[in-house]
């Protein structure tokens, strides 16, 4: 889902929120926790407990929601952010090449912004020779338009990569 955005500068941009079942956690482990406490402190504190359990649960999924922009300038995902003249070819992940970058087939130096609940991504390459990131991977409800901004960048185009690298 998009956040609405006032800024021209702004290509794109979306709060990688959670998905419905993972809301429902929260009240779920709210839950659970009054009732492990229900039998050793009184009624009152165990709902208390339960209501507290679920508001922070609900507080943390909100404040550890990233959010993905492309701006004139840079692109920034999470705390992190690589000016647009850094970057080099993008390509949109299905959600089994998603999958292989998280795990078997990761590079231990590239920078995750990535959530579970999201299948697909973009892996965006890093082309500064100064930064040891070899690329981004972000996750996104809408890898195509993510990586149409990034690719609107300014600069030399990139021809022949293999391994569905496009830009």
């Amino acid at each position: 889902m998009s956040d609405a955005v006032d800024d021209p500068a702004v290509r794109h941009r979306e709060r990688l929120w959670p998905s419905p079942g993972v809301w429902c956690t929260a009240p779920a482990l709210g839950l659970l926790s009054g009732l492990a406490l229900a039998v050793v402190v009184p009624p009152w504190a165990a709902l208390t407990t339960a209501v507290a359990v679920t508001a922070a649960a609900l507080v943390a999924l909100a404040r550890t929601s990233a959010i993905v922009e492309v701006s004139a300038a840079s692109l920034r995902a999470g705390r992190a952010r690589i000016p647009l003249t850094a970057l080099g070819r993008v390509a949109v992940l299905d959600a089994e090449r998603m999958r292989a970058l998280r795990g078997v087939d990761a590079d231990a130096r590239a920078y995750l912004c990535q959530r579970g609940w999201l299948r697909r991504g973009v892996v965006v390459e890093v082309v500064d020779p100064t930064d040891p990131t070899p690329y981004w991977l972000l996750s996104s409800r809408q890898p195509e338009r993510l990586a149409a901004a990034v690719r609107s960048t300014p600069g030399e185009p990139f021809e022949g990569f293999e391994d569905g690298w496009s830009r």
